[in-house]
């Protein structure tokens, strides 16, 4: 059965980096009628906090990516301690020393020398007594000693890929003070809850290449690996520095739909058309992780705002009935009141200010210098509340006659007074939802 995984760090929100991950593992199960994990990579005591695993857990749910099964890391330490037993016992896993200062000065005279900055295993040739010593003055790490030939996969993605192990650094696996890093836990899990397809960022390439390792030294199952294009901002530059500000929770608040992040997201990057959809069913059956491409993928959040405006447009009443209650609106308008809307609202966030300007009439009236006595005109002519769909065609019939304004210079100016906007939706239907006289 095809199965993937999503194994995020309680440590902070989830941001649209995580997102394309999560994403695209999730399609795969889907598509294959497979399993996908939600697992919660909390071996680090100190930074994973209980509130975050929960955050991830209701962002995840609030884009409809339901998972099969929970697991955490902390909760499998021992499996993660019999996979060093067994690594030990087969010569591949050895005890090293050197602080990270004193690695720090070996990276730095290696590339001095023209060297790349890879880890010369000087704990290798230690004796037993050297170990002991050593390690009662400051305890010691635990590496992975990777045989020095070339590491080879079909990428989903990047296509063919070959890295000779001999130009990578042992990798650390278990840290001084026993913490077990994400690289030996990753292995022991996929291997063992039978992992198929893993789909992450091309900045785990090298990763991936020592973990291939790794798990063929325990004996497991190479999943099939597919490494995306990380994503830049709009103009190309990194995110990594906008990431707090690219949270999942800030969308939602921003009032950011679930299926317009999705869409973009399930497209961006690849050789298909951005296009939005309906459904995650949808999403579905469209996607192929194999067209997507290598290159660095652009990122901008204001191509959510139309992609939310469009979803919200076709969206029916009876969906938004509970919003549009909660801001206000009477049941009795509501109906009405979306219909008059629905086309003009950004997103839900947009619905109080409707209701608003509706209920008290607009706290920034638009007035040319040259329309101010049209307006205050007009308005003399227009009777106090309630009013219905055919107030606005009687009452401008109304003042064409009186000041013999016509045309655009007869309704515009009214519109902007009335509703502060040059566009929106029908001035009848405006009319008819106004609780309120409107004055200069």
């Amino acid at each position: 059965m095809t199965t993937t995984r999503f194994a995020p760090s309680p440590t902070g929100h989830i941001h649209i980096g995580n997102l394309r991950t999560a994403l695209f593992n999730w399609l795969i199960a889907r598509k294959a009628g497979g399993t996908f994990i939600l697992r919660l990579d909390d071996t680090d005591p100190e930074r994973s906090k209980e509130e975050y695993a929960d955050a991830i857990k209701e962002d995840l749910e609030w884009l409809g990516l339901t998972w099969d099964r929970v697991e955490r890391q902390s909760a499998r330490l021992d499996r993660y301690a019999a996979a060093a037993d067994d690594l030990r016992e087969k010569g591949r896993f050895y005890e090293a020393f050197e602080t990270p200062g004193e690695l720090d000065l070996k990276r730095k005279k290696q590339l001095n020398m023209g060297r790349p900055p890879v880890y010369d295993r000087a704990a290798l040739s230690l004796s037993e007594d050297e170990k002991a010593r050593l390690r009662d003055e400051r305890g010691g790490h635990w590496r992975f000693k990777l045989n020095h030939e070339r590491i080879e996969w079909a990428d989903g993605i990047l296509g063919d890929v070959s890295i000779d192990a001999a130009s990578v650094s042992d990798p650390v696996l278990i840290r001084a003070d026993g913490q077990v890093l994400y690289t030996l836990a990753s292995v022991v899990d996929d291997t063992e809850m039978g992992v198929t397809h893993v789909v992450r960022g091309s900045d785990h390439v090298t990763n991936t290449a020592t973990q291939i390792q790794i798990i063929e030294a325990l004996g497991g199952q190479v999943p099939h690996f597919a490494h995306h294009s990380l994503l830049t901002g709009s103009q190309g530059e990194a995110l990594s520095k906008r990431l707090g500000t690219l949270s999942l929770r800030d969308f939602r608040a921003a009032g950011i739909e679930p299926m317009a992040l999705l869409s973009l997201m399930a497209r961006l990057g690849s050789s298909d058309p951005v296009e939005l959809r309906g459904s995650l069913d949808e999403l579905v059956e469209g996607f192929d992780i194999s067209r997507f491409g290598a290159a660095p993928t652009k990122f901008d959040s204001e191509d959510l705002k139309p992609l939310t405006a469009r979803t919200l447009a076709a969206r029916p009443y009876e969906d938004m009935a509970e919003d549009i209650r909660a801001v206000g609106v009477p049941d009795d308008l509501a109906p009405l009141f979306w219909k008059v809307v629905h086309e003009n609202v950004e997103t839900r966030n947009d619905l109080g200010p409707w209701w608003a300007l509706f209920r008290d009439g607009t706290d920034d009236p638009v007035v040319a210098d040259e329309d101010r006595d049209f307006v205050a005109e007009a308005f003399r002519l227009l009777p106090e509340p309630p009013y219905t769909q055919d107030t606005w065609g009687a009452w401008t019939a109304q003042v064409k006659d009186q000041t013999g304004r016509k045309g655009k210079g007869l309704f515009m100016p009214l519109r902007l007074a009335i509703t502060g906007r040059q566009r929106g939706p029908e001035m009848a239907d405006v009319m008819a939802l106004l609780q309120t006289k409107p004055r200069l």
